[in-house]
């Protein structure tokens, strides 16, 4: 029987088969009652009795169900609140019934993961803001120093943290870099960033600084997630500079006098990786006089790639520092290293956020020499 409930047309022809059986019985049991003729009268009650019975069957079993498939699919094309249609039938009513519910359970789906893309693009766009709102929308005025940096995320939310800080007589020159990039990556840049400010008030190096960032830091990460970091000290009393390295790439340190770009190891290890840093870490003197010049980065510049796979790296930075440095200002050193990178890239994508701060040591400095390029954005 089952060979019969898979298709509405043979149980149409297995119904007309047992009602013409039952028909030819009919007439054989009149014959052989010796009637020899058929009536008009009983060949109408015949034909009446067959429409009858059809109609009854097709009603029921064909045109009521297929009224309830096409009512609910104009509801869902007028997009008008539709409902899943449950029968247990295997043939043409039920396959489209059944397509039907498919149809409206992928729809159904679709919307979600739609609503759900649209509800997370929100939120990011809102952690992107205010990402974009803790990060110094503008370059520092710094006596005795030109600052220039520009900062590219390489998604919405991205990694790299940069800041200036100035109390009192101390100006506090910051750049980190969280493990990877994204969501994850923001909140630690976020959380370092308010750290940071908040205890550049209380203490007076920047040792002291870091070994409380990352007391507070470790205390609420998990330990695959850290921030490498470097931080300056420039003094305007001294003016002497000072840092704190905590596993963050070199310093670059151009000295005027000899035309050499030297790469310092920044040192330490990185905030949130240990509990207790304070003997990891250290506080040291950066030898730089006036005209030199200091540059920060994140990986994300010296590990760019070109479309042949191949990395800008260091010694390229180095190079390009050493041939833009004794001609332009901060600005025009971090304009041209940037454009170089991003010549070098072409067409590949950008796979890591990327930060450059410039630092000229400049006793004649006290504004930024072109107010139109004090964005940091890069």
């Amino acid at each position: 029987m089952r060979w019969f409930k898979k298709s509405i047309l043979r149980n149409l022809f297995l119904e007309l088969f047992i009602f013409l059986a039952l028909a030819g019985g009919v007439f054989f049991y009149f014959y052989k009652k010796g009637v020899d003729t058929v009536s008009l009268k009983h060949v109408g009650l015949f034909l009446g009795v067959f429409t009858i019975y059809f109609l009854v069957i097709g009603s029921f079993y064909i045109v009521k169900p297929l009224r309830t498939i096409l009512l609910q699919m104009q509801a869902l094309l007028s997009g008008k609140p539709y409902k899943q249609i449950y029968t247990e039938r295997i043939d043409e009513i039920g396959i489209l019934a059944h397509f039907f519910n498919q149809v409206t359970a992928g729809l159904g789906e679709a919307s979600y993961d739609i609503k759900d893309r649209e509800r997370m693009l929100s939120e990011l766009n809102v952690a992107a803001q205010l990402q974009k709102d803790i990060l110094p929308p503008k370059n520092p005025v710094v006596e005795g120093l030109q600052i220039v940096a520009k900062n590219k995320p390489a998604t919405e939310v991205g990694g790299d943290i940069f800041n200036f800080i100035t109390v009192k007589d101390k100006t506090y020159i910051y750049i980190g870099d969280a493990t990877g990039h994204g969501v994850a990556a923001g909140l630690i840049m976020t959380m370092v960033s308010t750290l940071v400010s908040v205890f550049s008030g209380f203490f007076e190096s920047t040792y002291d600084i870091l070994v409380n960032v990352n007391k507070y830091v470790k205390s609420c990460v998990k330990k695959a997630m850290f921030m490498t970091m470097v931080m300056l000290c420039w003094d305007k009393s001294t003016k002497k500079m000072t840092f704190v390295g905590a596993g963050h790439e070199h310093i670059l340190v151009y000295h005027a006098n000899s035309g050499e770009c030297e790469a310092i190891l920044s040192g330490g290890v990185a905030i949130g990786m240990v509990p207790d840093n304070s003997k990891a870490i250290k506080e040291q003197s950066l030898n730089a006089e006036d005209g030199d010049y200091i540059v920060l980065y994140s990986d994300g510049i010296t590990e760019a790639k070109n479309s042949l796979g191949e990395m800008f790296g260091l010694e390229r930075l180095k190079n390009l520092v050493v041939e833009y440095a004794p001609q332009y200002s901060a600005e025009g050193v971090n304009y041209h290293i940037a454009k170089s990178l991003v010549d070098f890239m072409q067409d590949h994508s950008q796979d890591d956020d990327m930060t450059l701060i410039v630092i000229k040591l400049d006793k004649n400095s006290s504004i930024v020499e072109n107010p139109n390029a004090q964005a940091t954005n890069w």
